[in-house]
């Protein structure tokens, strides 16, 4: 590491760069122009810019309040996409997620029986969506 980050080296780090890139990324620097980046700040610089939209977008726990289940969408399927959603928020409150869940389900007997019931906990919920699923599956 002392040898790659010695100042003296940058020509180094610039080779050495695209060793560390496959796919995408080493498309994108084998297109470079010859001579077109002159520093390692440039060509990280230069990386980041062109694979800055591509970052991943993470999510708030606002926005789980968008997130509603279909009108013919089983709640296994809302249930799966409600959950693949919660793994892109960090440290998110039990007590929005639930919230959240509740508040997206279709209206219907099911969400009568969950707003009447009103549940506390996630692992409630969970109990009684199970049961719900399977009625629905049969």
């Amino acid at each position: 590491m002392i040898f790659f980050n010695n100042a003296n080296n940058e020509h180094v780090l610039c080779q050495t760069f695209p060793t560390y890139l496959d796919g995408a990324a080493l498309l994108w620097f084998s297109k470079l122009l010859a001579g077109s980046i002159s520093s390692f700040e440039e060509l990280a610089r230069s990386f980041i810019d062109y694979f800055a939209a591509l970052r991943i977008n993470v999510h708030g726990s606002y926005y789980l309040g968008t997130i509603r289940q279909g009108q013919h969408e089983s709640l296994k399927d809302y249930m799966t996409r409600f959950a693949e959603t919660t793994m892109e928020i960090p440290d998110l409150d039990p007590a929005v997620h639930l919230h959240a869940l509740k508040a997206g389900l279709r209206p219907g007997k099911f969400r009568e029986t969950i707003t009447v019931t009103k549940l506390k906990m996630l692992e409630e919920f969970r109990e009684r969506a199970v049961g719900q699923i399977e009625i629905e599956e049969l």
